[in-house]
């Protein structure tokens, strides 16, 4: 079984810097699976800074739905496989299923538990990077705190599955398990 990190944090807390740095100290065959999608300006601009951060030793791997399967197919290519990140995935997933009609909560409830079976069948190291969403005020409409609620569940779930666990605050991080 492959070693897992889970590291988490808010919003432009370091995380993401961390991550990269922690995933160099296994070598330097390094793969990038991004779940962010270019779905406007802003965020192109801002896929193309973290790019430009990261430089050419990193292979980027595009998958914003199909983490579990992406994660199978980059298994023994690469030293590490950095995943950043988890909650972007969950509202990608989220919009999906709502677009749907499907029962959001369970169809990703089934994700999840898909994510933990293949990170325990992974050979390469795997550094999963995820926000912390529900330590500020209640949302004030549904869907809001439905993302909150799965993203909460969510982040419990990979971070015990996880051999290590870090929180990020203020560019510090800070190892919990």
């Amino acid at each position: 079984m492959a070693h897992i990190v889970f590291i988490t944090g808010g919003a432009r807390s370091g995380k993401s810097s961390f991550a990269e740095k922690r995933a160099l100290e296994f070598g330097t065959s390094l793969g990038y699976l991004a779940t962010a999608q270019m779905l406007d300006v802003e965020m192109h601009e801002r896929i193309r800074r973290h790019r430009e951060r990261r430089g050419v030793q990193w292979h980027t791997i595009e998958e914003p739905l199909h983490l579990s399967q992406a994660l199978l197919r980059s298994d023994g290519c690469y030293q590490v496989i950095l995943v950043d990140c988890v909650t972007l995935w969950l509202s990608n997933l989220l919009f999906r299923y709502e677009e749907h009609g499907e029962d959001c909560e369970e169809r990703i409830r089934e994700d999840v538990e898909q994510l933990k079976s293949t990170l325990q069948s992974m050979v390469t190291p795997v550094i999963l990077v995820s926000n912390e969403v529900g330590q500020g005020i209640v949302p004030d409409n549904r869907l809001a705190r439905l993302y909150r609620d799965i993203a909460g569940i969510t982040n419990q779930a990979v971070a015990a599955a996880a051999d290590e666990v870090h929180v990020v605050i203020s560019g510090i991080p800070l190892r919990l398990k």
